[in-house]
């Protein structure tokens, strides 16, 4: 066992390193002296050794012809989706790790993140119906048969609806999505044929017996949120249906899903009049490579009266490539695409901001966006120190968006997955159309334009390579130049 004097020694090396790792809370307003504190463009630069943390700077249209073959030209007559937002799991976990900082701190790490007028504007949430593999402890919302006796639970009402408020005062537009890990264990069945009792928190099927009920649990759940003024904009039947060694999991196939929302779900909340969005799947890109679930999403849209129940499908990268969202996207034009969850850790180098900055801007951040993704959604927005709390059975290796020191709560260590939704969130708005490009392509190089609601342009970059590369942006009236620095994010945003 450590004696003390080593034990004091490394708490104090261990916060020392942590602190030495990030800020205190991102800093959305940095301005150095004799810097432009307005302008006609406002941009947000991240460098992937933070010599640019999320710096805010501000300059003006030229004045002078554009001559520049550097020049990224905005076509807005060329029209992709509608966004709807981004942003990060509010787990339980999170909402405890949230809820162990002083209220002032919090308040100013909220107001940084959501806030659409003075911080981020994180815009679209994710929370679990019921237990996921980041609460405190497993659970559901009707643990006792019956589903007379479904009722909040303390996760919900000491932890996780207190943070939802405290978020909503912030930024009442923000969306909401919810996504249950199981069913009660009482609806679960080992099987679909022998229909077995299955008593555990891990694996087993939905029963069909309990179709109906399940779909008032849903409906339930969303009826008693609005009773707390947080309204759920939507819902995914089951988090990642196909994995069954989750904690907590349950399976659903592809044709489980279609007849569970087709004749129980979809029914139930148009019943109740609610409008919240369904979306089909919630898992990975290549289906954990099981054939016969391949295209999940369109199989079931393939039965009309299911598909009129679903606003579309949402998806995670733990398997496949993001080109399966431009396959669905094409099989099914007509339906919406989310992603809805992704995680860094130790097995992906996730506080190494050098590496994930570049490769989650890529692959999560701007690859989903470019196709056709309506919102990006990450997991854990906060853990602490010790990657938790977590539980056996679930991550014990992951790490969140941002991460608390447990030697104060006040501490914090930004992670790539902060920083690539804040560049998004920053200047591309709910509400807000990508548009088409033209000009200007280099390798290493990747980008996306939108025009917001309010007709402010939105403009997010990436460059990869070890130089700086001087790029133009021209919107048919307008254009500036930007000296993008080596290995960084952009985003700009200003009005025609």
């Amino acid at each position: 066992m450590m004696n003390l004097k080593k034990l004091i020694l490394f708490g104090t090396i261990f916060s020392s390193v942590f602190t030495a790792c990030g800020n205190d809370a991102v800093n959305v307003t940095p301005e150095q002296p004799n810097e432009p504190t307005s302008g006609d463009v406002k941009i947000y630069t991240t460098t992937a050794s933070l010599s640019r943390d999320f710096k805010k700077s501000f300059i003006d249209f030229s004045k002078t012809s554009n001559m520049s073959p550097k020049t990224i030209k905005l076509d807005e007559t060329t029209k992709f989706q509608t966004m709807d937002g981004f942003g990060s799991a509010i787990t339980g976990s999170a909402a405890y790790n949230l809820l162990k900082m002083t209220s002032q701190d919090r308040a100013k790490f909220l107001k940084e993140t959501f806030s659409p007028t003075e911080g981020m504007g994180q815009s679209y949430i994710r929370i679990a119906i019921g237990c996921s593999d980041f609460s405190l402890s497993e659970y559901t919302l009707n643990d006792e048969p019956g589903i007379a006796n479904f009722a909040l639970q303390e996760e919900e009402i000491k932890y996780v609806i207190p943070v939802l408020k405290e978020i909503l005062a912030i930024n009442p537009s923000l969306k909401i999505m919810g996504s249950p890990w199981t069913a009660p264990l009482w609806m679960k069945v080992n099987n679909l044929a022998s229909l077995g009792a299955h008593n555990s928190w891990t694996g087993g099927h939905l029963n069909p017996k309990y179709y109906q009920d399940y779909g008032t649990y849903f409906v339930k759940w969303i009826q008693a949120l609005q009773k707390e003024g947080i309204n759920i904009y939507s819902i995914t039947p089951q988090n990642e249906p196909l994995n069954d060694k989750n904690s907590a999991s349950m399976v659903m196939h592809w044709q489980e899903q279609l007849a569970f929302v087709k004749t129980a779900l979809g029914p139930k909340l148009k019943a109740a009049g609610l409008t919240t969005k369904i979306y089909a799947f919630d898992h990975n890109y290549n289906y954990d490579d099981m054939a016969d679930q391949e295209d999940y999403p369109v199989k079931i849209y393939e039965d009309a009266v299911a598909a009129a129940f679903f606003a579309g499908a949402a998806y995670h990268n733990y398997g496949g490539d993001k080109a399966e969202l431009l396959d669905i996207h094409q099989k099914a034009p007509n339906k919406d695409l989310i992603f809805t969850e992704t995680s860094i850790g130790t097995w992906n180098d996730g506080n190494n901001l050098g590496k994930r900055l570049i490769e989650d801007m890529r692959e999560v951040a701007l690859g989903t966006v470019n196709n056709w993704a309506k919102g990006v959604i990450v997991w854990n927005l906060m853990l602490d120190s010790d990657r938790g709390p977590n539980r056996e059975g679930g991550c014990q290796t992951c790490y969140g968006a941002v991460d608390i020191s447990k030697n104060d709560y006040k501490t914090i260590r930004k992670n790539s997955h902060y920083y690539i939704i804040g560049h998004l969130s920053s200047v591309v708005k709910p509400g807000a159309v990508r548009i088409g490009t033209s000009g200007y392509v280099a390798n290493g190089l990747q980008y996306a334009a939108f025009k917001n609601t309010d007709g402010s342009y939105a403009f997010v970059l990436l460059n990869e390579s070890g130089e700086t590369s001087r790029i133009t942006l021209d919107d048919g009236k307008n254009h500036f130049s930007y000296e993008v620095p080596a290995a960084s994010v952009v985003s700009y945003t200003w009005k025609k």
